[in-house]
């Protein structure tokens, strides 16, 4: 039995992951691979957002995709929405669409990002960031959350520190406590992938210790510098069983935002990747890894390109009945390296270079 957190995940490919890719990704091709992560198991996955196509184009069609949603039992459908139009506009497709439990205050650290993303300014930031509690107490909630985004460092502005980052974070914990409502959840966003393995583990130690309250963590990490993965498992070592790790990935590590200065390139952790790792550590999900894997494999030839998964590429751990056979001839090409999902016929031919049968022992 291990202590290990819950862990959700919640899947971006429709959002963030789509965001960063040019039009041409038709409504049809969005229903073809939601319908292949809702069979492989994810259940919280965030199927657009209400924003101007004019900035987010392949988010134009979001309405219509929600629109034409299949409600299933224990799944949970979600859409990003960043002014009171689009949220009202959620509302009134609730359900299909899911609203999280409670509302939530969030902070940018970087001047520069902030309006770049979503043209405002630090100053009107300060200006309206309690209305999120404002809205909690008039409906009577009794926990709230906090956030924060771009808060390990910025393309633009350098790195900031953990100092920087406890700080924004308690302002926003004491606005909370002073209205009476319990803090339960911190949200950390990392659009330009400054997070790394060591500042991930001491701010998960010093929200603990400085924020008791708080059992819910959610990361949503990008990997633009290669860490995203090992900062989201210094996450899950970081916790125990008392708390839920919410984790946003996507299909084949695609995603990013455009104006963070790195485009298609940023990505996020693959969400088939990061479930074989959940599996080798004894973390449940009830998700089939094969699903996503023929999933991931579907978005690169809509994409028309390789994805970021490497177990897309080469799949799981072989065990059992899964083991290579000794007759595998020698291996060279990555399509060669999908014989574990496309069979023999991909590497027929190839030489066998040893000079006898393998014997087993």
């Amino acid at each position: 039995m291990t202590n290990y957190p819950k862990v959700q995940i919640t899947d971006e490919t429709l959002r963030d992951g789509l965001q960063i890719e040019r039009e041409g990704v038709t409504l049809q091709e969005k229903l073809e691979l939601l319908d292949m992560m809702v069979s492989a198991g994810l259940n919280r996955i965030v199927v657009g957002a209400f924003v101007n196509p004019k900035w987010s184009p392949q988010m134009a069609d979001s309405l219509e995709l929600v629109k034409r949603l299949k409600e299933k039992p224990g799944v949970s459908y979600f859409v990003l929405a960043l002014n009171e139009r689009g949220r009202l506009e959620r509302l009134e497709y609730a359900p299909p669409l899911a609203i999280e439990p409670i509302h939530a205050t969030h902070l940018h650290a970087c001047p520069i990002f902030i309006q770049r993303n979503t043209n405002r300014t630090l100053e009107e930031q300060e200006h309206s960031w309690q209305g999120a509690i404002e809205i909690s107490k008039a409906q009577g909630l009794k926990e709230g959350g906090i956030g924060l985004s771009a808060g390990w460092g910025s393309n633009f502005s350098g790195e900031f520190t953990h100092a920087t980052r406890m700080g924004l974070l308690s302002k926003q914990y004491e606005a909370w406590q002073q209205q009476g409502i319990t803090v339960t959840r911190v949200d950390m966003a990392d659009p330009m992938a400054w997070n790394t393995p060591t500042a991930v583990a001491q701010d998960i130690s010093a929200i603990q210790k400085l924020f008791p309250s708080i059992t819910d963590f959610r990361l949503h990490l990008h990997n633009a510098r290669g860490l995203a993965m090992l900062s989201m498992y210094e996450a899950i070592r970081g916790l125990d069983h008392r708390h839920t790790l919410i984790a946003d990935t996507s299909l084949g590590g695609i995603g990013g935002c455009p104006y963070c200065g790195n485009g298609q390139a940023t990505g996020m952790i693959p969400t088939e990747d990061f479930v074989h790792l959940l599996d080798t550590l004894g973390i449940p999900t009830g998700i089939s890894l094969d699903g996503l894997i023929e999933a991931s494999t579907r978005l690169s030839e809509i994409l028309g390109r390789p994805l970021h998964s490497q177990v897309a590429i080469n799949g799981g751990l072989p065990k059992g009945d899964r083991l290579y056979s000794e007759d595998v001839p020698a291996v060279f090409t990555f399509k060669e390296a999908q014989h574990f999902r496309l069979g023999p016929s991909v590497y027929e031919g190839n030489p066998k270079p040893w000079l006898k049968k393998l014997q087993k022992t």
